[in-house]
Order: structure tokens, then C-alpha cells, then sequence
């Protein structure tokens, strides 16, 4: 060894010699010993989510898609008053009242089609228990007549009042008077169709239902090429024997509402086996017993409880 070599081996024996003397390295170990781990850094879930979004993204009009009817003449359901839908809301009541200033270019066409059409289809015929069956379409199963709904009382006898339609940026009014004679000849028409406010007691079970057909508009259940007020006036048109392509969606809508398998129906007939009736007259039942409301809701979309669905129900096909 060199003589570096040699005082350095002996600087190292002194220096450690002196650490075990004043106890330095036992105090280090036991130091390190108690320091507990670092904690991890917890996130909240919205610290996961991205914070940024496209522009594209945030100004893309999310769908809203509930083609079912109201019990209430607002726009929004009993659940949707709940946090996040007073947006909703707002924007429906901006779109029916807000009115842009000129018609489309195509506005004339469109008007034209509303009555350039001819029966293509054989009337309907009628079973024993009432119900309606259309040859084309098998499941489409109303039990009130177009004429019917009108008589009795249906839409508070304002659903042909002049309609301003954001869409067509124009007043739609008169077309009432395309109905045949026969079934306004016993009729009311200020009372029962053009009436410029809502009246409850015009309709069948005296209550207020639905919403309005700007709402429907602004909801966007209006194919306008066809019927520009929407359900009912597409279902005189069929009833008189017109076809066309927004057939289907209009049957799907029925369907879903009021038939075999529609929800309005079925929570109607739950409201009988709650109220323990299980006899009901060919014109409905006393609107105390059942919920009138429902009834009319069911009415206008043109069915109404009849024994047979009535006698299914306590059977337990509900």
C-alpha cells in the first residue's frame, strides 16, 4: 500500500471510531424508522373528467327524445322539475314564443300538400267491442272515431284555433273546415273547435290535459309536409282514408301511448284495479272513482277503456 492509501484507511477507522462515540448513526436509523410513508394524493371524480371541451361539442343541441303524451299542460313532467330542467324548460318556452320574421321559400308547396292528397285506403271497420281495425296497419286499434273525439269533447275545443307555427314562420287557420259536413253539422264550432283559449269543461271528463301544439312543435313531434297540427289532425286525415309517409311513426307513437302495450293505457287500468272497479260503462265510468285526467289524456289519442281490456287487466294480462 502507498502511503495515501495507508492515512487514508486510518482517517476512515478515526472518523468512524468518533460517530460510534457521540452515537450519530444510531440516532439516524431510528429517525428514518419512524417517519411514516408519504401519503398518495387522493383526486375527487371530477378532477378525473376533462376540463376542457370542443367548442363544436358544447354548442351541439343535445336530442330530447319523449314523444309521449303530458297529464299536465306544462312542458315538462312532475320528474323533470328537478335539478338541470329549468334549461330544458327555458328553451321550449323560448322556441314556441320566439317568431323569426319571414316564411321558408317552400311554404306554399307545403300548404298545397296538406289537402292535394286522395283517399287511397278503405274506411275502417268496427267490432263488437267497438274497436277500429285498419287492413294495412293490424296493431293500429283505436275504439273513438275522429268525430267522436270532437263531439265529446276533446283539446279544451281550441285545437283548430289559429295556430302561429315558428317553423312555417306563418298562421295556420281555417283548415278546420276540411272536415266533412257530417261531423260538424250537430256541432259547435266555437265551442268545440276554434275556441282562442283552452276551456276544460269542453272536453269529455271536464279537465285539463296535454300540451300545447306549439309544444309540440318545439318538441319536435311535428312533420309539417303532413299535418301541421299534429296527432289528431293526422288522424282524420287517415281515418278519411289518406296514406303517406309519416304513417308509421304516428301508429308508433299510438302505440306506445294508449296501445296493447302503451304506458298511459296501462297505468289508466292500474288506476281501476287500485279503486277496485271492475265494471265500466260503455262512455267511461264516474271520473271520481278513476283518474279523469288519464281518461282524457287516453281519449284524445282516441281509445278508451272497454270492458274486455278492462276484464284482461283483473285477469292479471296487464
Amino acid at each position: 500500500m502507498t502511503d495515501y492509501e495507508t492515512r487514508r484507511l486510518e482517517n476512515i477507522k478515526r472518523n468512524q471510531a468518533l460517530i460510534n462515540e457521540l452515537g450519530i448513526e444510531k440516532v439516524k436509523h431510528e429517525s428514518s424508522a419512524k417517519r411514516p410513508p408519504p401519503k398518495k394524493r387522493k383526486l375527487s371524480p371530477s378532477a378525473t373528467r376533462p376540463t376542457r371541451v370542443s367548442a363544436r361539442i358544447a354548442s351541439t343541441d343535445r336530442p330530447i327524445y319523449n314523444d309521449e303524451p303530458s297529464t299536465s299542460n306544462n312542458v315538462s313532467s312532475r320528474s323533470s322539475r328537478k335539478a338541470g330542467s329549468k334549461k330544458t324548460h327555458t328553451a321550449v318556452a323560448d322556441a314556441v314564443e320566439t317568431r323569426p320574421a319571414s316564411p321558408p321559400a317552400d311554404l306554399e308547396d307545403i300548404r298545397k300538400g296538406w289537402t292535394a292528397w286522395e283517399p287511397v285506403a278503405p274506411p275502417s271497420t268496427r267490432d263488437e267491442d267497438g274497436t277500429f281495425h285498419f287492413d294495412e296497419h293490424p296493431t293500429f286499434l283505436p275504439n273513438k272515431s275522429p268525430a267522436e273525439l270532437l263531439a265529446e269533447g276533446a283539446f279544451g275545443g281550441s285545437y283548430y284555433r289559429p295556430l302561429y307555427s315558428k317553423r312555417l314562420r306563418t298562421t295556420i287557420e281555417d283548415d278546420w273546415k276540411e272536415l266533412p259536413a257530417e261531423w260538424l253539422k250537430d256541432l259547435n264550432v266555437e265551442t268545440y273547435l276554434t275556441s282562442p283559449e283552452y276551456d276544460p269543461d269542453v272536453n269529455k271528463f271536464k279537465v285539463k290535459c296535454g300540451q300545447s301544439i306549439e309544444e309540440w312543435e318545439a318538441a319536435g313531434w311535428i312533420a309539417h309536409a303532413y299535418d301541421v297540427r299534429g296527432w289528431f289532425q293526422w288522424y282524420t286525415r287517415f281515418w278519411l282514408g289518406r296514406r303517406c309517409e309519416d304513417d308509421d311513426r304516428q301508429i308508433g307513437r299510438w302505440e306506445r301511448c294508449v296501445g296493447e302495450r302503451g304506458r298511459w293505457r296501462r297505468m289508466l287500468l292500474k288506476k281501476y284495479l287500485q279503486a277496485g272497479v271492475k265494471t265500466v260503462a260503455d262512455e267511461g265510468v264516474d271520473e271520481e272513482e278513476v283518474s279523469p285526467v288519464m281518461h282524457q289524456t287516453c281519449h284524445q289519442w282516441a281509445w278508451e277503456v272497454r270492458q274486455p281490456s278492462l276484464d284482461e287487466a283483473w285477469a292479471g294480462h296487464l
